[in-house]
Parts: structure tokens; sequence; C-alpha cells
């Protein structure tokens, strides 16, 4: 049983997605509660107006128990009472309820998953409507286009996450080639994307080559914003959402009551140019490589060169003050509402100035535009925001009840405002379509550069690398007796080192995909904890062939000595997301909490995960460790520093 539901403000629903077995068993339970008629046969479809009725209690006493109240007498006593926030339910019977919150909406799942992974799930949804409706989570119950193709990405995900390791453990893995095909593979990417420049207006543009999942080359053009890595990792889900859509992979099985795919239908913003030739057309709001998400405007295009190599072409449209400012004041606007509630001047000051101080900045960046629509909305803005700020202002002053009841009247025109500002500075259909026929162009370049090398890549792409293959990979293995499998991640870049699986072969006959997910749900549940290496043995199979796991998470410096944290994670006075990317950089945070008087970019972070054999000792596990570390790169073809683990 597995179910999302997202309400708003006012506990109306917004989106739902659910699996059959969800939907019989809540309309049973309606039944008995007398919301439906008994002689209603039974229905895979469910009624918002009965999910309302069952599920806003639950989210009214989400929210008033989260409420975070002032420092006054009758504050603090409100506090004892209702400030005892949750952010999950276990039941009795297994069933398990997870809330999130973003941008005022409240985010919650229903399923037989444990919580951490429904967290997970949930920070996943989150991140995947950031990237495709930024702050504006209304467009999912207005916009059927991108509520259509946010459930695509979400089932996409679901199928990634279980059979992929690096979008499980949430890194990019690249694809290593030798120099010559990674020359001609960059070479190919800055002629396709110089042939974008010459055929239209834009010029800031990347070009982004994958096969099938994996990293096989990026280009970008001159003073184009970098890419994070959240952006990297988001766009190959995005490439390989389009495969699902145009295999129809995501059409669900009727009779199947634990399937969670939707039925397979393609949303408006896909285009196709030809034939012979698709393109996938999508406009997107990527993070850039900033701490905090930027929401930076982008037209995607997806071409498939061949049936499992994709080349995204990134044009960033709009103004990235514009894009940073406005995401920054959406945000400072949704603190505000969350905060007047208390009637706390002390709270609802530095909210306060934080909002002013950034629409001071989005009006500034707003008036180099020349575009007539963003002058009209600009004078509205400016109108609405001096009189509410006036309210505020005299609320913080006197402490007038009436000025911030006028002042949180506004608060939704505010809103209006801003999601109309979002509207026309964020989005282009008109270049989304113009540049679709150069987007085809510039496929056929790179085609043209890699006709050679296709079979070749797709065979890589397929089977990356194993232990057992290659005389370099066989000697590699000779030098670590009883070494099973290993992941090493690079999480500077977050990119992977890690060997395909032949699960046939004798040495892996006790591994099993399920084992190595296990092995690092259980690592990440130790590093939250605050442990950075730990050791431990799966005893489930015959003594010949169980199973010895290890986990080890490190810092170097940039000269790449290795460097222990000044504050444990176990000490940190600061709560960290979940271990990965998609939720927020863990691993940044985590630097900044071990390395607090040290800038995070003079920090380096690791991570390796190995499979030996049960026969093996800890010592031979620690000292393998520290040899893969040391010798990775002779895989990689990029030396790295030498490290000590311990």
């Amino acid at each position: 049983m597995k179910c999302i539901l997202i309400f708003d403000c006012t506990n109306d629903i917004i989106y739902t997605k659910y699996n059959k077995k969800f939907a019989l068993h809540i309309n049973e339970f309606a039944k008995s509660e007398g919301l439906i008629p008994e002689e209603q046969n039974a229905s895979s479809k469910l009624s918002a107006n009965v999910l309302v009725q069952i599920f806003s209690p639950i989210v009214t006493s989400q929210r008033i128990m989260s409420c975070q109240f002032g420092n006054s007498t009758s504050q603090r006593i409100m506090s004892c009472q209702f400030g005892n926030s949750y952010t999950s339910i276990q039941c009795e019977d297994g069933l398990n309820i997870s809330f999130e919150e973003y941008m005022g909406y409240l985010f919650l799942s229903v399923g037989n998953d444990d919580i951490p992974s429904m967290k997970r799930f949930l920070s996943i949804c989150i991140m995947i409507i950031r990237y495709i409706c930024g702050p504006n989570v209304l467009e999912l119950k207005n916009n059927t286009n991108k509520s259509t193709l946010i459930t695509h990405l979400i089932d996409c995900w679901t199928n990634l996450k279980n059979n992929d390791q690096g979008m499980f453990i949430e890194a990019i893995e690249q694809i290593i080639l030798n120099q010559d095909l990674t020359t001609s593979t960059v070479q190919a990417l800055r002629e396709a994307v110089e042939k974008m420049q010459c055929l239209t207006d834009c010029r800031k543009i990347h070009g982004l080559l994958l096969a099938q999942n994996k990293f096989l080359g990026l280009y970008s053009s001159q003073n184009a914003k970098v890419l994070s890595c959240t952006d990297t990792l988001f766009s190959i889900l995005l490439s390989e959402s389009t495969k699902m859509i145009t295999n129809n992979k995501s059409e669900a099985e009727p009779d199947s009551e634990d399937e969670f795919y939707s039925p397979s239908s393609t949303p408006d913003d896909i285009a196709t140019e030809s034939h012979e030739n698709y393109i996938y057309s999508y406009q997107i709001l990527l993070s850039g490589n900033d701490y905090i998400p930027k929401c930076i405007p982008h037209v995607l295009h997806v071409s498939p060169i061949t049936e499992e190599i994709n080349l995204l072409l990134f044009i960033e449209i709009g103004n990235i003050s514009v894009a940073s400012n406005l995401y920054e004041s959406f945000l400072y606007l949704h603190n505000l509402q969350s905060v007047q509630i208390q009637r706390d001047v002390e709270t609802l000051r530095p909210v306060f100035e934080n909002l002013d101080s950034s629409i001071k900045k989005l009006c500034d960046a707003l008036k180099k535009s020349k575009n007539n629509m963003i002058e009209t909305v600009l004078k509205q803005l400016n109108k609405h925001w001096d009189f509410m700020r006036k309210k505020y202002q005299e609320f913080i002053k006197v402490q007038s009840g009436e000025a911030l009841l006028r002042g949180e009247s506004m608060t939704a025109g505010l809103l209006d405002i801003f999601k109309e500002i979002l509207k026309v500075t964020a989005y282009d259909e008109e270049i989304m379509k113009s540049t679709q026929r150069a987007a085809n162009e510039c496929s056929k370049i790179v085609m043209e550069k890699l006709v050679l090398f296709k079979d070749f890549l797709k065979v890589k792409a397929m089977k990356h690398f194993s232990l057992g293959s290659y005389p370099l990979f066989k000697q590699y293995l000779e030098e670590f007796p009883g070494l099973v499998h290993f992941i090493y991640i690079d999480r500077t870049n977050h990119r992977i080192t890690a060997p395909s699986l032949d699960f046939n072969a004798d040495e892996t006959l006790a591994l099993t995909k399920q084992k190595i997910w296990s092995m690092i749900k259980f690592s990440r549940t130790h590093l939250e904890e605050g442990h950075l290496s730990i050791i431990w043995k799966d005893t489930t199979f015959s003594y010949a062939y169980f199973l010895c796991y290890a986990y080890f998470l490190w810092f170097e410096d940039t000269a790449g000595s290795a460097v222990k944290p000044t504050i444990f994670p176990t000490h940190a006075s600061k709560p960290l997301p979940q271990p990965g990317i998609f939720s927020g950089d863990f691993y940044e945070k985590l630097k900044e909490a071990c390395f607090p008087k040290t800038s995070p970019n003079k920090i380096r972070c690791y991570e390796l995960y190995c499979v030996h054999l049960g026969l093996a000792t800890a010592q031979c596990v620690l000292e393998h460790t520290r040899r893969i570390a040391a010798t990775i790169w002779e895989i990689k073809g990029q030396p790295d520093h030498p490290i000590d683990l311990l």
C-alpha cells in the first residue's frame, strides 16, 4: 500500500498518487464511516472529497503540533500544550505516515515502507517539483502537463532507485574512457554547443552526453552558470524518463495491487520534431552550483543519438538575479506566514527584514529588464509591498494588532504577484519551440562524431567494467583476495567508481542486489548517527558464503592529507539532511558541521563501501580499503591522493 498526497494551507488536496491497494482500502474505510454509499462498487479510484474528510484531521493536528511559539508567557504556555512537533506516525499494523513541508504545502506519504525510506521518497518528490514548478507548488493543480510530467519523473525515480546503485546512492556514475575517446566526446559536445549558439540568439548553453544513465561528457559555453551535481543527477532522471514515455514502460498492470506506476500518457510539454528525430523539450528550473537553490530558468532539449545515448542541451534563459531573489522572496514570505501566528515582535522582525531585503533586490533586478510585462508587474509589486511593509513596520514599532491583521490580509495578494513574476520571467515557450530545430541539427553533429564508437559506448553503458574483465581489472582483483564488490564515491563532485556485477559468478554467489541496497541503507542509518566507519558481517548464508561489509567516510585537505573532524557529527549543533544530495547536500553540510572554522571548499569528502567474502578478517578489510582508496586512480585514469582511513 502506497500513496502521496499534497495539501495546501486550507487542507485542500492539489496532487494525489496512489496504488490500487491503497484505493481499495480507503474506499472500504469510507464505506464503514458512511462517507460513501454501501452499495457503491469497489473502485481503484478515490474521491478527493473522501480523502480530505479522512486525512484533514491528521493534517490539521500535524500542523498545529509543529507550530513554533515565541518567548512571551502566554506563548510558552501554548508551547507546552502544542509545541510537540512530529514528522511521522507509526501504526500498530505496520502502516506508516510521513510528513514533509515545502513552501507552505504539506506532503503526506502513507505506506508500509520504513520511515527513513518514506522521508527520502517525500524529499525526492519535493526535489522534482522544485525543478519543474519552482516555488509555485500550486502549478500541480493548475497545470495538467506539469503534474503529468512530475508523475512520470516519480515513476522513473522509483524504477531507477530499485535497479541502479548510482541513483540509489544519489551520485553520478561516469563511464571511464581512454584519452582519445574522451577528447572526441568533448570535441563533439563543443561543436554542438557552438552550432547551437550560431543557429539561435542563445549564448549560455551546456551540452551533456549520457549513455543510459551514465555520464559521458559535458561542455559548457563561456559565462554559463555551472551545473550543480544535483542538476546533473536530475537531468539523468529526466533523460531516463523520456525512454519510459517512449516505450510506454510506465503503463500500469490493472490487476497489480502493489503497482505504484501511473498509466502512460505524454505531457504536452514534450514536443516531437519529426518521426525520425525526436526532440523532447522541457522548461525546468535548475539550482546552479550554489549552496542555496536558485531556480534558474532553462530550456532543456533531450535528443536521442542512439537507443542508449542521449544528448542534453541546456539553454539558460531569463535573469539569474531575478530568479535567485524571487526564490528567496517566496521562501521569506512563507516564513513570514508561518511566524506571524505567534504575534511576537522579536520572532517576526528578522523574518520581515529578510523579506524586505529580498524584495528590494528583486525590484532592482526587475528594473533592468525591458520587458513590458515585467514593467507592469513590477509596478504592482512596488505598490502592494509599500503598503504591506508599512503595516508590518507599524506592528513592530507599536505592536498594533490591527496593523498586523491588515498586513496578514495582504500576504495572499503578494504571493499572487510573485507567481506572476515567476510566470513571465522563468518560462518562455517561444524559445523552447524555436530552438528545437537547432537542437536537432546539433544532435546530428554529435551522431556523426561518435558513429564509430556508438556500439562500444553502448556496451560500456551496459557493463561499465567488472572485477574479472580485462587484464587491468584481473590484475587489480588479484591484489584484493576475497573482495567481491566495492563502491568508491568522491563526494566533492559526487562521482562513482564501481564495478559491474555478474551475480552468476562463483565469487558473487552470495551477493545480490538486495544485499547491496541493504548495505547502503544500513550504512546510511549509522552515518546519520555520526558513525563514519563501520564493519559488520552477514551470516544468513552458509559459512562458505556469508559476507563481510565495510563502510568508511573520511576527509582530506586540498593537499590530499587525511584530516580528522574538529567536531564529530554526534556533537553537531544543527540537524543534517538525509545522506545524499537530492534533499540538500548532506556532505557539504557535514563538512560545515565537522569543520566549523574551515571553508568547506578546503575539505574533500570520500566514501567507500566494500564487500568481502566472510572469511576476510577485519585487518584484511582495513588494509584493502586503504589500498583501494590509494590506487583507485589506476581505474579512473586520474590520480587521487593516498589517505589513511584510521
